[in-house]
Formats: structure tokens, C-alpha cells, sequence
């Protein structure tokens, strides 16, 4: 039995003045699986994970979160890693922290935000203001904050982005961990190479519309799907 789709999108399509971004979208995102969300520069990438994070309206079509059929239970915890860090600079890695926590109604737990700070290699500058933090480790405090939220879909548009190689390993450690939990990850990369090892399922945006969407093997097959959606 295929995995159950926590996140749908039907004939969804975005429009900027008289730009068309986004055409008739159709796919399903599914519990513990990561899609590679790729396409050339304005494919229209970013613009489809703000849509499915709820950042950004559909000019048409919708959007269903664990749609009928879906997994039973409460609507599921969504996070976000984009352009943006959403990171307060006065104050500190900690503190960045613990209003996340906060504004999600979650328990404070001092020793369980150190621990996650651990994690992502920041555990000796958590008393630093995240304003002289370099690129690469305000990304990595920025994922901090979304992994505390245990989310059910992980949408990640260029994580990797200031990283440096080790960092890099982490992030991957940490969207295989969050698909071995049952999570949906959605993930916007340009580096194919580095992350096709992770990706179960490629959706390929060409100029706005899908021109790929099935197993991560045979995209990148010789004679797969990439060749046709370069």
C-alpha cells in the first residue's frame, strides 16, 4: 500500500501581475518520503513551498493538508526553512529559541534547547547574539528552530545555502531522521548530485509546470526524466 498523503495540491496556479509563476499543479506529498523539488532558475520552486507553508495564496486551485483519506487526527505540525531565517539578531542563539518555543505554546525545557543547539553544532555560541553569526550558522540555528517542532511536513527550500561541507552532512542526517520519524520533507535543492542519495520521489518544474513527477531512480537514470525536463 503506498505511503498516505499528508500534503495535496490540485491544479494549483500563481500569478504576479501578469506573470504566470505556477500552472495547474497537481501532486501529492506522502508521510515518510522526501521529494526533491527541482527546476531551472524561476521554474517556479520557491514559489510552490511558500504555497504549500501557507506563506504565499494560490491565485487558483487549493491546497489540503492530510486531505480525506489521510492519516486521522489533528491537522499536521508544518516547518518551514526558507530564504529567510525569521531570527531575532538582538538576541541570543538560546533565546532565538526558547520565543519559537514560546510562541508555539511548547513547555520551556533549558537543558532540551541546549541539547538542540548541540545538535546543530551551535551548542558553544548559544549565549551569542545571532547578529554576528555567519550565514551558514544563523541557517543552522534556523533549522534548530524548526526541528523542535518534530513537524509532520518539512518543506525546505535551499536548506543548504551558506553551509559548509560538514554542516551540509548534518542537514542530510537530519531530513533522513525527520523521513525514518514518518515525516513528508519537501526539498528545493540545486544540487542534485549531493542530494539525489535522499530523495525517494522528483517533482521538475518547467517554467511553472510539472514536467516530472514519480521515483527518484529513474529521474536520474541515463535515460530517465531529467534529460526531458533540463
Amino acid at each position: 500500500m503506498p505511503p498516505m498523503p499528508e500534503l495535496v495540491l490540485e491544479r494549483v496556479g500563481k500569478r504576479y501581475g501578469a506573470a504566470l509563476v505556477l500552472r495547474n499543479v497537481d501532486c501529492a506529498f506522502a508521510r515518510g518520503t522526501v521529494t526533491l523539488v527541482t527546476g531551472g532558475n524561476g521554474a517556479g520552486k520557491s514559489t510552490l513551498l511558500k504555497i504549500m507553508a501557507g506563506l504565499s495564496r494560490p491565485s487558483s486551485g487549493r491546497v489540503l493538508l492530510r486531505p480525506e483519506g489521510g492519516a486521522p487526527g489533528p491537522e499536521p505540525r508544518l516547518g518551514y526553512v526558507g530564504h529567510a531565517t525569521f531570527l531575532y539578531p538582538d538576541l541570543t542563539a538560546l533565546e532565538n529559541l526558547a520565543f519559537w518555543r514560546a510562541a508555539h505554546q511548547l513547555p520551556l525545557d533549558r537543558e532540551a534547547l541546549l541539547t538542540l543547539l548541540e545538535r546543530v553544532a551551535l551548542a558553544d555560541h548559544a549565549h551569542e547574539r545571532a547578529r554576528v553569526f555567519s550565514r551558514g550558522m544563523a541557517q543552522r540555528l534556523n533549522l534548530a528552530r524548526v526541528l523542535m517542532l518534530a513537524p509532520d511536513i518539512l518543506l525546505l527550500d535551499e536548506p543548504a545555502t551558506g553551509l559548509d561541507a560538514p554542516s551540509r552532512d548534518l542537514l542530510r542526517g537530519e531530513i533522513a531522521a525527520a523521513r525514518e520519524r514518518g515525516a513528508c520533507v519537501a526539498l528545493v535543492s540545486h544540487d542534485l548530485a549531493g542530494d539525489a542519495p535522499l530523495a525517494d520521489r522528483v517533482v521538475a518544474l518547467t517554467r511553472g509546470s510539472v514536467t516530472y513527477d514519480g521515483p527518484a531512480p529513474a529521474f536520474f537514470a541515463p535515460e530517465g526524466g531529467r534529460a526531458c525536463c533540463a
